[in-house]
């Protein structure tokens, strides 16, 4: 199921980093985000549930032009 809030996500093993793109376009660098993380937002039906409770607020991130 497409999530409402995130249309876009990937991680980079090397740097450790979750890189998220919203539905409003916005690009954001979460760092030092462990792969098992990564490996559970893939598994949930809910991506936005996730991000919210999961990542934002408990990662250091960037937003990227």
């Amino acid at each position: 199921m497409p999530s409402s809030v995130i249309s876009y996500y990937h991680y980079d093993a090397a740097a450790k980093i979750l890189i998220i793109t919203f539905v409003s376009g916005m690009v954001y660098h979460y760092k030092d985000v462990p792969k098992t993380v990564y490996d559970k937002m893939k598994s949930v039906t809910s991506k936005g549930i996730f991000f919210n409770r999961f990542i934002k607020d408990q990662y250091e991130f960037e937003r990227v032009e």
